[in-house]
């Protein structure tokens, strides 16, 4: 197959790709740092983590806009949603106790739907995208047990991790992604046309009878 291994203007697979990597290493220093006690570091480098994955979201929705817009939407408005919950979080002005999860969980289920419908990426990372946003719900359920949390998280880096390499190393099948988009846009413009049909008024010739002022002859 004809996979990309170069940035290009649509559907820029390897800059997403860089930028899900970019995240995952913010992320990881983040943490590294605040359990060395270097909060001010830790919420600085939170910050850059979460650009990078606002980056991610709005990337993967030009990426999947051809297999279909609106899902492709709804997911990057879960995964901003997410993002806004996760720092205000961070800078300690959530007013609502509220995990991004809720959010990131739905996303990632979105997305795997999205991936698995796409002839442009493999049909496995769909699955364990999806599986990985069930997990992020099971993880918000109350008393959950250590060893089961620890395997929902490991799970999500897994899935997460697995779609970052393939979009840097691999790219995608740009002839499927085209092929994929140009079917979409012929879907849109099909529909506008049906629209414009549809909600035309139909304008003809005024029947040589008909007398707008009512007059009749003597």
């Amino acid at each position: 197959m004809n996979w990309i291994t170069e940035t290009t203007p649509k559907p820029r697979a390897r800059i997403t790709g860089l930028a899900y990597l970019l995240y995952f290493l913010t992320a990881i220093l983040a943490q590294f740092l605040d359990g060395r006690g270097l909060v001010i570091y830790a919420h600085a480098i939170n910050v850059v983590a979460i650009v990078s994955y606002t980056a991610v979201t709005l990337l993967s929705y030009s990426m999947f806009k051809p297999v279909n817009r609106i899902l492709s939407l709804l997911a990057a408005l879960f995964s901003l949603a997410g993002c806004v919950v996760m720092a205000f979080g961070f800078l300690h002005l959530a007013w609502l106790p509220i995990s991004p999860l809720v959010f990131f969980g739905p996303y990632c289920l979105m997305i795997g739907y999205l991936i698995y419908r796409s002839a442009f990426l493999p049909r496995l990372m769909g699955a364990l995208m999806a599986l990985a946003g069930l997990g992020w719900l099971i993880f918000l359920l109350p008393n959950l047990p250590h060893s089961v949390s620890v395997c929902i998280e490991a799970f999500g880096i897994l899935a997460e991790g697995s779609l970052m390499l393939w979009l840097v190393v691999m790219g995608v099948n740009l002839q499927q992604w085209r092929r994929q988009s140009a079917q979409q846009d012929r879907r849109r413009l099909s529909m506008q046309r049906f629209l414009m049909h549809r909600f035309r008024e139909p304008v003809g010739p005024v029947p040589a009878q008909f007398d707008p002022f009512g007059s009749k002859e003597e």
